[in-house]
């Protein structure tokens, strides 16, 4: 299943730079293993803004929840999810 995913990251003013740093760039290591995997399929950043919108292929709903809740900024995130269903006018065989 596919899922569009925007996410906001309000990291508190007041964490300590080092541990934001930490924090950080275990999401980074996280995040692109599951790319890796074929899982998050695309990630773009929204300019001007702490965000993204990311593209997920996942078996269902059950199994992106367990993703997300597993991103190290989760508990910093403002999260939406949207799920996809192919286009019948796509010209694409492999965006199902």
């Amino acid at each position: 299943m596919l899922f569009k995913v925007e996410m906001t990251v309000n990291i508190p003013l007041d964490m300590p730079e080092e541990r934001a740093a930490q924090i950080k760039a275990k999401e980074k290591a996280y995040s692109q293993q599951l790319q890796r995997e074929g899982k998050w399929r695309h990630i773009w950043r929204v300019a001007g803004l702490y965000a993204n919108v990311s593209i997920f292929d996942v078996k269902d709903a059950q199994e992106l929840h367990d993703i997300l809740m597993g991103l190290p900024l989760y508990p910093y995130m403002d999260i939406q999810v949207d799920a996809l269903c192919r286009h019948p006018s796509s010209i694409h065989d492999d965006d199902q």
